[in-house]
């Protein structure tokens, strides 16, 4: 029989379907609806539907669990439960309130007695027609042993009913974009994680963009995940099979930028041995992605504007001019507008670099989603600690949510990581399952309130005065005063305190040796 025709089969009332059915173009609003229908039929203390993704599987909706575990990726080959349900050729698969095999939601059901194990567990592997493997899962987890007693045939008629929605749903995305492959998602590694509205909105304008050539401005704070958003759209492009080369064009010395960026001959300079391709080269036929783009030096861009008219480039050196065809994306935290009203970059360039401006949210304007991308960070140091479960405790829940994040999605997978950490020095886990609290997180209020246009905080420096010092020892200390505020103003990085102090980088390495600075 095909999965279209359960539906009426199934006994379900005709509104619960139909609202479901209304749902197909919407699967954030799908399969929470689903579950609450699951809810109210059956009397389970947590379920979920979760997709399967290569060897792992992704919740695309939790009911009675943690709002974390949204951002979790459970890898099969680290829960045995869920690879049974997946790979077993029965409807349903039932444990045993003593099975040995650990359950990947333990300490994630939410419970004022804190009970931390799940002590029964019933899931259904979900297949759609034509498909050999599972499509996902469908998951339902009690705290009391017993309470799934008497109910498969409940149980898989629900199941039923989710993966006629899931074959209902793939069809209906296949009408809407047939191009797209079924197997095109991101690299878990690279994967940009999070449905609240404002990053809905991203996603479907970085889908929207993705497909033409234009050239693409992300914009952003730092730490909001703008080169996530650049393997996004190489992802999802027709350049999607060529390659994707990243420049980090802080990090390149002035004097070798102009190389790495075009190339260069032998003998164009002192060490030129051989013959060079530069990355607009390296991109030919893909994609190449100008990180912190605000950071190239004026003849710098000069240089590229070219390269971004016509896709001509001319390596150090060569009089031959080279044609490339590579579409470019850049990434910066910088107002480049303002930078070119103060003369600090070229407004031709700003403009063909700005034809699809696309401003990447900070975490503190996402609303909850702070909750889902610790999952993300609590279940990748888990498997680094060798935990059962790691989870939050209700007040490290709260200052998650409380605090403004000024260094958005990385500071927030450091406070992550180091919260593991202490708390794995400072406590042994309960059966395994460990829990962070607020204090373990290690998060400080910064002054005021934080909008989009604020800058990092950077740590505070000493007032630039000498005290009674011979001249020489005054001038040093200024020096070393100097090097210090502008290494801060910009978070340590080198190249980026060169340039503003108005210095080539390896100068400014050789005076902070000779200062004594270079251990800073």
């Amino acid at each position: 029989m095909d999965n279209m025709d359960v539906f009426s089969t199934l006994s379900f009332a005709p509104d619960e379907v139909a609202g479901l059915l209304d749902r197909l173009d919407s699967p954030d609003r799908l399969w929470p609806t689903l579950l609450e229908l699951v809810a109210r039929r059956l009397p389970c203390d947590a379920c979920a539907v979760l997709r399967l993704d290569g060897d792992r599987l992704v919740p695309l909706a939790t009911r009675g669990l943690s709002p974390d575990t949204l951002g979790r990726r459970f890898r099969l080959d680290e829960h045995p439960r869920l690879r049974a349900i997946v790979e077993s050729g029965e409807a349903l698969t039932r444990f045993p309130a003593d099975s040995p095999l650990p359950d990947p939601y333990d300490g994630l059901i939410p419970d004022r007695l804190d009970r931390l194990h799940v002590h029964d567990c019933v899931g259904a592997p979900l297949r759609t027609a034509g498909v050999g493997v599972a499509w996902g899962a469908l998951t339902l987890d009690a705290l009391h042993p017993g309470r799934f007693d008497g109910l498969d045939d409940a149980i898989a008629g629900m199941a039923r009913l989710a993966a006629a929605l899931a074959e209902a749903m793939e069809r209906r995305a296949q009408l809407v974009e047939p191009s797209r492959a079924f197997d095109e998602r991101p690299d878990p590694a690279h994967e940009l994680v999070g449905e609240g509205p404002a990053m809905a909105a991203l996603l479907r304008e970085i889908d929207a963009v993705a497909d033409s050539d234009l050239v693409v401005l992300v914009l952003g704070e730092t730490g909001v995940g703008k080169e996530l958003v650049a393997r996004r759209l190489h992802a999802r492009s027709r350049r999607a099979r060529g390659p994707l080369v990243h420049v980090n064009c802080a990090a390149l010395p002035d004097a070798l930028v102009e190389s790495e960026l075009f190339g260069h001959v032998r003998g164009a300079f002192s060490g030129a041995v051989a013959d060079r391709r530069g990355k607009f080269e390296l991109a030919d036929g893909g994609t190449l992605f100008l990180d912190e783009v605000g950071e190239l030096p004026l003849a710098v861009q000069a240089k590229m504007l070219r390269a971004l008219q016509n896709g001509e480039i001319q390596r150090v050196g060569s009089d031959r001019h080279l044609t490339v065809n590579v579409r470019v994306i850049a990434a910066t935290n910088r107002d480049l507008a303002r930078e070119v009203a103060e003369g600090r970059f070229r407004a031709d360039v700003y403009h063909r670099l700005s034809v699809y401006p696309l401003p990447v949210p900070p975490l503190r304007q996402r609303g909850t989603e702070a909750l889902r991308l610790a999952g993300l960070f609590l279940d990748r140091n888990r498997a680094r600690l060798g935990l059962r479960n790691l989870r939050l405790s209700p007040d490290a829940e709260r200052r998650l949510l409380s605090y403004p994040w000024p260094g958005n999605v990385r500071e927030l997978e450091h406070a992550i990581g180091r919260g593991a950490i202490r708390a794995r020095a400072a406590r042994a886990a309960e059966g395994g399952v460990l829990t962070l609290n607020a204090a373990d997180l290690g998060l400080t209020d910064v002054d005021g309130p934080v909008s989009p246009k604020t800058p990092p905080v950077v740590p505070a420096v000493e007032p630039l005065t000498a005290a009674d010092l011979p001249l020489r020892e005054a001038v040093e200390d200024l020096q070393r005063r100097m090097i210090r505020d502008h290494l801060a103003r910009h978070d340590g990085n080198w190249a980026k305190a060169a340039r503003s102090l108005g210095m080539d980088r390896s100068n400014l390495f050789r005076l902070a040796g000779r200062l004594g600075l270079r251990a800073d």
